[in-house]
């Protein structure tokens, strides 16, 4: 997935959380969905390297 498609979710995360006043649960929302995308970027870099060695 590209990141400019997590920068659109992120947008109507935030137009959704103002408009019923969650601002914590968007704010939580963005630190569960950066986590992740950092484990996810993880686990590639190591199945790259897995594959290299093979």
């Amino acid at each position: 997935m590209n990141s400019w498609l997590y920068g659109v979710y992120a947008l109507i995360l935030a137009i959704v959380s103002i408009l019923t006043g969650e601002i914590v649960t968007f704010v939580m929302l963005g630190f569960i969905l950066i986590s992740l995308q950092n484990i996810h970027s993880t686990l590639k870099e190591i199945l790259k390297v897995n594959r290299s060695e093979k």
